[in-house]
């Protein structure tokens, strides 16, 4: 078995990276306002294979490849539908890459979203190409050496279905990744969808049984008591990493060491992946990974 595997098996704790599109933006790289950092692996493949061995180097076990906005629709909408098979090629070989030269055995974790082109909910082409193109994607990631696939925001019932149906026919493990924030009266919704409850999301998504659930791309005061919700729904392995932001300095307001902080309660509340969305850095992975390895945890 295989050390990420195993360390799940035996209820050890693993450690995801950072922002892949907040740290390419923070780095000086302008992001494409249809497919966020989806051109990343065409226009600055060294500086995204820099990006992943850095978190790597920060004890990273699990990275995630800048495929969160590659599906062939978003790419036709800023128009590179035609470098579909390209870009996802370029970007999982970046992050193999880096884990290569790493000399660590570390896990690949290929992202598929729901992202609309332009982060437009109006913009979805229909269903069955939406479909089509969510399997294309799994695929392709798959092929290219992917180790599990990743359903990051994954937040509603139209989409996200459609997303973790795909998933599931390549044979990969799937880890799910649930977007939410606290609403109104303190209930937990969807991240951009304040109507729906994720209690909701969870009953269209827990049947397509994920191998890890996570709280991801959530602000930090919903992981905990998404954590309880997702502990009281499913057996399943947890995970939490949520965002501090977009990658620009304005945003930045926690620390590394308060996110350590934050994780060490999450690890005690269940979580066995932990780690960052947009807005943490390779600063922010060092400081957790280290705090995990000082109390044990890793």
């Amino acid at each position: 078995m295989v050390a990420w595997r195993d360390a799940l098996a035996r209820g050890g704790t693993l450690v995801l990276d950072g922002g892949t599109g907040s740290e390419l933006r923070r780095r000086g790289v302008p992001l494409d306002a249809v497919a966020w950092s989806a051109l990343a692996p065409l226009t600055h493949y060294d500086l995204l294979r820099a990006i992943h061995a850095d978190y790597i180097a920060a004890g990273a076990d699990v990275v995630t490849t800048s495929t969160f906005a590659t599906t062939r629709f978003v790419l036709e909408a800023a128009g590179h539908g035609r470098d579909f098979a390209v870009v996802n090629a370029r970007a999982v070989a970046a992050a193999r890459e880096a884990r290569d030269e790493s000399g660590r055995e570390v896990a690949i974790a290929g992202s598929i979203s729901c992202l609309p082109p332009g982060f437009d909910v109006h913009a979805y082409p229909d269903e069955r190409t939406e479909s089509a193109a969510y399997r294309e994607l799994a695929e392709t990631l798959a092929n290219a050496g992917a180790d599990l696939l990743l359903l990051e925001m994954m937040q509603e019932t139209r989409h996200a279905p459609l997303a973790c149906a795909a998933a599931r026919t390549v044979g990969l493990p799937v880890w799910l990744g649930v977007s939410c924030r606290v609403g109104a009266g303190g209930a937990l919704v969807a991240f951009d969808f304040p109507l729906v409850p994720l209690a909701a999301t969870l009953d269209a998504l827990l049947p397509f049984a994920p191998d890890t659930i996570a709280v991801m791309h959530s602000p930090i005061a919903a992981v905990a008591p998404a954590l309880q919700e997702l502990r009281a729904r499913s057996s399943t392995p947890l995970g939490a990493y949520p965002e501090i932001g977009d990658g620009s300095a304005a945003t930045e307001a926690v620390t590394p060491a308060e996110l350590a902080t934050q994780a060490r309660a999450w690890i005690e509340a269940g979580a066995r992946i932990v780690g960052g969305c947009c807005g943490t850095t390779p600063q922010h992975i060092r400081a957790l990974a280290a705090s995990l390895k000082a109390t044990g945890s890793a």
